[in-house]
């Protein structure tokens, strides 16, 4: 991400236009201006509230700032959220730049570099079985649905992959891990395609293991939701790998209660959700990207949270809501 000292400029908008002369982003299939990378991306505590748009968009402001501050003082927690309307290129976000724990939400990122190491470098990789002993999943067969099931005859990395982003197995996540070098495989994957802000570092289950402050396992929404729209609409994988990844993330079953509540059920949702339960001060997220009817493009939503006070549990109707307040900030609500 790029971080700029903006007091020597007057307002926000003149460093916008300053930077717009200079930098463009390309993202997915959309271009999007250094305006609408910076615009609306900042914490509440800097250029709070200024939403982010393209050079022919409608002047400054939103009610997004407004709405999300509103709706994490009654939760008592931190949201962080990104939307990027890839038709338009418009932009919007709430303390994007700031970091929170991936949680299960690492899998769709694990999965796409297995896929990239099997296009380029692995041929055969996603068909080729890979077998384990039941001791290895002694951790994790209370969060491994599908792996325990596949305990004698072992999965491949694809079979894995639809595991992992379905059913969020937890067993699953760590064995596709293990084809790229482990957590340190995923954070060079990260590098290599652009990311300079995601990073893992462990693995289930004690990845989930978060506290204010805590560097370890995090993204932040915007790295979240470019580096997933580089993946599931842009060059980055070859087509047949993306299509692949986007109908695995269409068949997901665990997060019907969050970014796909919170809008019309006649819209089209792929996500992969994460959470770090009560005992890590409530952590969930949700990555997604959505088709509206009619629409030539998706957009991509990000939204990561976590409560103020540990022991606490999540609360998915926050997600609901942060997602439908995103929708409505790009005007596809």
């Amino acid at each position: 991400m790029i971080h700029l000292n903006i007091g020597h400029h007057r307002t926000v908008a003149d460093l916008l236009v300053r930077m717009t002369r200079h930098l463009r982003l390309h993202l997915g299939v959309a271009t999007l201006t250094a305006s609408a990378l910076l615009g609306g991306l900042a914490s509440p505590a800097g250029a709070a509230g200024v939403a982010a748009r393209t050079e022919s968009s409608a002047p400054f402001g939103s009610d997004l700032n407004k709405t999300l501050k509103e709706l994490e003082k009654s939760y008592n927690g931190r949201i962080g959220a990104v939307g990027i309307d890839l038709g338009t290129g418009k932009t919007v976000g709430y303390r994007a730049d700031e970091r929170f724990p991936f949680n299960s939400m690492f899998k769709v990122f694990a999965c796409s570099a297995v896929l990239h190491k099997a296009r380029t470098s692995d041929s055969g990789l996603m068909d080729r079985v890979v077998r384990w002993e039941p001791a290895e999943m002694a951790e994790l067969t209370a969060n491994s649905p599908e792996t325990t099931e596949y305990t004698d005859t072992g999965m491949t990395p694809a079979q894995l992959c639809r595991a992992g982003i379905t059913k969020s197995d937890g067993f699953a996540g760590n064995t596709l891990l293990k084809q790229i070098g482990g957590p340190r495989g995923l954070t060079e994957f990260f590098r290599a395609i652009g990311d300079r802000t995601s990073r893992l570092d462990r693995t289930e289950p004690t990845l989930t293991e978060w506290k204010p402050g805590d560097e370890r396992d995090t993204t932040t929404p915007a790295a979240a939701a470019q580096t997933f729209s580089k993946l599931t609409t842009g060059t980055t994988l070859d087509a047949r790998d993306r299509a692949r990844l986007v109908g695995w993330l269409k068949g997901s079953l665990t997060g019907a209660n969050r970014i796909k509540a919170g809008l019309p059920k006649d819209w089209t949702v792929g996500d992969k959700t994460g959470t770090g339960g009560g005992s890590n001060y409530g952590t969930a997220n949700d990555v997604a990207i959505v088709w509206t009817p009619g629409s030539k493009a998706p957009i991509i939503l990000s939204v990561l949270t976590n409560r103020n006070v540990n022991n606490t549990p999540h609360d998915d109707k926050v997600i609901a809501s942060t997602a439908t307040a995103l929708a409505k900030a790009l005007g596809r609500l």
